[in-house]
């Protein structure tokens, strides 16, 4: 289906699977008294990321795409934000701390990289 052209992104691909993980986490290493509050806040962050891209998929212009990654770019740094809470609150350990900042890391440069590439590239 052709149609999406954003579920053929590479970086889309990679944050549905880290939405993913990141939710399961949530669910099971947070406490319930943080589903209203850091749980609601983390899954909109990271529901901000993915979509983001679908939207910006479909703008007339590649600066305009570009806009909608640097949205996305700035959400995955509100999860990251959250996992640094989760990690002062001992809601997760060092260990998935780091992991998921790793994660986090190679989501960063996809989209980094992919906004590089977008407004390097000639306009017709």
């Amino acid at each position: 289906m052709k149609k999406f052209r954003f579920r053929q992104f590479k970086i889309y691909q990679d944050v549905r699977e880290f939405r993913k993980e990141i939710k399961s986490l949530s669910k099971d290493k947070f406490p319930k008294e943080e589903q209203f509050c850091l749980i609601s806040q983390l899954w909109r962050a990271l529901d901000s990321i993915l979509l983001n891209i679908a939207e910006g998929s479909d703008r007339g212009t590649d600066k305009d795409f570009a806009h909608y990654l640097n949205n996305s770019h700035t959400s995955l740094n509100e999860v990251v934000a959250c996992l640094d809470v989760a990690l002062d609150d001992e809601y997760i350990t060092v260990e998935d701390h780091q992991k998921y900042l790793g994660n986090a890391e190679k989501l960063a440069n996809q989209l980094t990289a992919f906004r590089k590439n977008l407004l390097e590239r000639p306009t017709k």
